[in-house]
């Protein structure tokens, strides 16, 4: 919700050309983001434990779940940013409806899937087969609410309540965020559309990420793997189709090095993933994780050379 809010309320409430900006930025720098720093610190962390002797190296994943990811990632994303390069709002309206019936489509496929034994079956006793299937993972006790922590079947209304609160916290931190990311963009001489891309992502999404890392701790690959990639389908596709349908969502000289993040985002995911994709018994090692600090510091650079030539 947060990452979702920020180009929303910069877009609808900011507006002008900072808001455009700052709203493009957050948008595109979500799958960027995800695709390259969060899986390196994914990777990082498979590292840490594997020395501390938690862990392997190695994860143990259900690749046709994360293949399926990576390939409704790829094709949502490659129609949002194709829609760039279309000048004709009509037809981005069909794309932006596109890509929101592909996520649709990919929470039916999620939601319809048949469970499979675990992904390391072949290495488990059959005792330890069916005592993994006969004990699924059992769901935390929700925490008390905090409008009535006293009560464990809290009223309705209060828990509205406590929802419209939260909401209003949250649209009222995104517009203070969006208006400092302005400031501090006039304050260092840059534009706003890349200071948002760089740190609204990790202000807002990496945090959430770092579920993966608790889970890897744990050996929950399938877990810690899937709250990424399952938030770079949604971040290509829902608040993707928001910037097609509302903002100047358009490959120009001033937003070239923004897009640019986009193709990054691509080839990094179809990297870290392609072993998974071709299938052949391949796995997933923290190795490919940590080559995304690489495609992120790439265009790092890449921010640093072409933004003092655009200038000229």
């Amino acid at each position: 919700m947060p990452e979702t809010l920020i180009p929303i309320v910069a877009i609808v409430f900011v507006g002008g050309s900072h808001g455009q900006e700052v709203g493009l930025g957050a948008i595109l720098g979500a799958p960027f983001m995800l695709a390259t720093l969060a899986m390196f610190v994914t990777g990082l962390a498979v590292v840490i434990f594997a020395r501390r002797g938690r862990r392997t190296t190695e994860l143990q994943v259900n690749s046709r779940i994360l293949a399926r990811d990576i390939r409704f990632f790829l094709i949502a994303y490659l129609i949002a940013i194709a829609a760039a390069f279309v000048e004709s709002f009509p037809v981005k309206v069909v794309l932006a409806v596109a890509v929101v019936g592909i996520y649709v489509f990919y929470v039916y496929k999620h939601a319809t899937d048949v469970e499979e034994p675990p992904a390391d079956i072949e290495g488990m006793s059959p005792l330890e087969v069916l005592e993994a299937l006969r004990n699924p993972v059992e769901p935390d006790e929700l925490a008390p609410l905090h409008f009535h922590r006293s009560a464990t079947d809290p009223s309705l209304a209060v828990v509205i309540g406590q929802l419209v609160a939260s909401l209003a916290v949250m649209l009222g931190g995104s517009y203070l965020f969006v208006e400092a990311v302005n400031t501090v963009a006039a304050v260092l001489g840059v534009p706003a559309l890349i200071l948002s891309l760089l740190i609204a992502p990790v202000a807002t999404e990496l945090p959430e990420k770092f579920n993966s890392v608790l889970w890897v701790r744990n050996s929950k690959d399938t877990l810690a793997l899937g709250n990424l990639t399952g938030a770079m389908v949604f971040q290509s596709a829902i608040p993707a189709a928001f910037g097609m349908l509302f903002s100047d969502w358009a490959v120009t000289p001033e937003t070239t090095t923004a897009f640019v993040s986009a193709g990054i985002a691509i080839v990094a995911a179809a990297m870290i993933f392609g072993t998974l994709a071709l299938g052949g018994g391949r796995k997933l090692t923290a190795k490919a994780l940590l080559s995304g600090g690489l495609f992120y510091l790439a265009y790092i650079g890449y921010v640093f050379i072409a933004q003092p030539a655009a200038s000229h």
